[in-house]
């Protein structure tokens, strides 16, 4: 008879800042931020946005008190490079699906003006509907749920905005022609229908193959690390990958208070100073110098809408002080 191995628990510790995580293929967005979670051994995290294990690329992961702020990245812009096979459809709009269609690929849709054309159509506002294998919720489920069982539900088309949309002819591994999708879009654009939409103005029909997210509200690869990378460091020196919560906020305007009225901010309470008004502030404390959280000022009112606790603001500075 076999015995397990006893499963070793993690001792979990609050951790507070942001992983840039280059995602790898073929772990979904909760699957890499579990594993990050894990090797930092932290009590709470959560990511900014989903990517599909198809897709690799930036993903923030946000830990404790940067939880608060993970809804700005959700909204911000996004850049992708993605590849499309033509000539073929599938199911999925991906390389996981069924072949649909296959069609013959014609040279002359190849051609700089003809893709040229194409991206000027897909540029601006556009509507898509979203895809059957998706994330996006239909009463409650999840409609690649619906899709898995064989159920088709009606969807809405969405307006989204292609800021930039370049295209460009290559070919697979396999000598197959493909195109090189570069776009820079809104958030809720799903680039799987985007290619598929691509695909059928350019007469032949395309599903996705590879798709790599750059950069997310200005975050871009350069900066990220991957997981084999944070698992490789000293478990004493991986908290040195983190950045601090505020690194989130890099297009807030920053406001610090002295001791007393950065105590009633950090309450909840209004404070009046000389500011201009804006719709982002982050808020910081004189002494210490931290984070306090963010508002917005109106007619000279600072007023609060997300706030650390102060315990939370507590850990952040010792954890400053351990990686310093």
């Amino acid at each position: 008879m076999t015995v397990a191995a006893p499963r070793i628990r993690v001792q979990r510790r609050p951790v507070h800042g942001v992983l840039l995580l280059d995602k790898p293929l073929g772990l979904s967005s909760n699957q890499a931020l579990q594993k990050a979670k894990w090797l930092l051994r932290a009590e709470k995290a959560g990511h900014t946005g989903t990517l599909d294990p198809l897709a690799t690329g930036v993903l923030p992961l946000c830990f404790g008190a940067a939880t608060k702020f993970s809804a700005l990245q959700l909204e911000a812009p996004k850049r992708y490079h993605a590849v499309a096979l033509l000539g073929v459809t599938t199911s999925t709009g991906d390389a996981e699906g069924e072949v649909l269609s296959r069609s013959a690929v014609d040279p002359a849709a190849l051609t700089p003006e003809r893709l040229q054309a194409v991206a000027r159509q897909f540029t601006g506002r556009i509507q898509q509907v979203p895809p059957m294998h998706s994330a996006l919720k239909k009463d409650g489920k999840a409609l690649y749920e619906y899709a898995r069982a064989g159920v088709a539900v009606e969807r809405a088309a969405r307006d989204v905005e292609i800021f930039e949309l370049n295209l460009a002819p290559a070919l697979t591994s396999q000598a197959q022609p493909a195109i090189e999708i570069e776009v820079s879009c809104s958030k809720g654009t799903y680039i799987r229908t985007l290619a598929e939409d691509i695909g059928q103005a350019l007469g032949c029909g395309a599903h996705l193959t590879r798709l790599r997210r750059t950069e997310t509200g200005g975050i871009d690869l350069t900066r990220c690390i991957t997981l084999a990378a944070l698992e490789a460091l000293p478990q004493e020196e991986r908290l040195g990958a983190l950045l601090p919560v505020d690194a989130l906020l890099a297009d807030h305007v920053p406001i610090t208070l002295a001791e007393e009225d950065a105590g009633r901010f950090l309450s909840g309470l209004r404070r009046r100073g000389p500011w201009p008004d804006t719709r982002a502030a982050a808020v910081y404390g004189e002494r210490p110098g931290a984070l306090l959280g963010v508002g917005h000022v109106a007619a000279g009112e600072l007023i609060p809408d997300r706030l650390l606790s102060p315990i939370e603001i507590q850990q952040i500075l010792q954890e400053e002080a351990l990686t310093s």
